[in-house]
């Protein structure tokens, strides 16, 4: 094979692992080149599951999807557990983690010096910051006029009040 088709095929496979994972809707798919790194594999992709049911999901959908495509069967290591499960795929490896595993262990600190852009497929726009302002001045609301009529009769019935009535003796 040449280098192209070679590079070809693990954009393929990477673009593959990737769709899979959405499909299962892993959260904060990342994707490095590690060609410099390691002469073992040339990307390693780390993804997140809310829960050990959903990173056992994500690791069986990318190997029957990489199985699928073409690739061979890839192997699974951690799949007991669920918090942490390693997908061998060749050229490309994927860590499924659970959020407190991925910052206890922060992978992108060791593979993280080439990340990969991707254009996911229902990627969520990010929010824009908006400037912050001091406290906004609400204008000062001024007292209504009441009219001399109103007044009066206001008045009249505040000054009206009521007497308590007489006892009456047995």
């Amino acid at each position: 094979m040449t280098e192209v088709s070679e590079k070809k095929d693990v954009q393929k496979l990477q673009r593959t692992i990737v769709d899979s994972l959405e499909d299962v809707k892993a959260q904060d798919i990342q994707v490095f080149n590690t060609e410099h790194l390691s002469p073992l594999f040339e990307r390693v992709v780390i993804a997140c599951g809310t829960s050990n049911r959903q990173t056992k999901a994500l690791a069986a959908n990318v190997r029957d999807d990489v199985r699928d495509a073409g690739f061979g069967k890839p192997r699974i290591e951690g799949e007991e557990n669920g918090e942490w499960i390693i997908v061998d795929c060749g050229p490309v490896v994927v860590h499924i983690m659970q959020p407190t595993i991925r910052q206890y262990y922060h992978l992108e600190e060791i593979w993280g010096d080439k990340p990969v852009r991707l254009k996911l497929g229902a990627a969520k726009p990010q929010p824009t910051p908006k400037p912050v302002a001091g406290p906004k001045e609400v204008p000062k609301k001024t007292a209504r006029k009441t009219t001399s009529k109103t007044a009066s009769k206001t008045a009249a019935k505040t000054t009206a009040t009521k007497q308590p009535s007489a006892k009456k003796a047995d």
